[in-house]
């Protein structure tokens, strides 16, 4: 039962850091430093994985970026609607950074958000394409340096 409770927790803990990082995003605002502020809406709970995705995120933004930039046909990432980017950079982060989260979890859970928080009718396919071809990029990154 402590795995599905787990899940619930990370699920919760993923919701709030993309909360934080959209807020971010909107307000033009370092997310990381909205933390340090406790300048937040009091429904996010705060806790110590949404904390941790959300420094992460902003300490590897530039990467980050990079690779959604390089992925995301037609798309540059300042363009990309609001909820999508910062989900993106949320499962990215977790893909290349994140050591026990599976890149296949990684990317469900962003899938699911998006269904959820996603800013346009597309935008699970959307990300699930995006990251999708992160993960392939990966994978042969991996293969290259064996």
């Amino acid at each position: 039962m402590a795995s599905k409770s787990k899940k619930h927790e990370r699920r919760r803990a993923r919701e709030d850091a993309l909360s934080l990082l959209y807020s971010g995003d909107i307000m033009e605002s370092n997310a990381a430093a909205l933390i340090e502020e406790g300048d937040f809406p009091e429904d996010i709970e705060m806790g110590e994985y949404a904390e941790s995705l959300v420094r992460g995120v902003t300490e590897h933004l530039a990467d980050i970026d990079e690779r959604l930039a390089s992925t995301s046909e037609n798309w540059s990432v300042d363009r990309m609607p609001v909820v999508d980017r910062a989900l993106l950079r949320l499962a990215v982060y977790e893909m290349v950074y994140v050591d026990d989260v599976p890149v296949s979890v990684a990317i469900n859970e962003a899938v699911e958000l998006a269904k959820a928080y996603g800013g346009e009718d597309e935008s699970s396919r959307f990300v699930n394409g995006v990251l999708g071809r992160i993960a392939r990029t990966m994978e042969e990154a991996d293969s290259d340096a064996e």
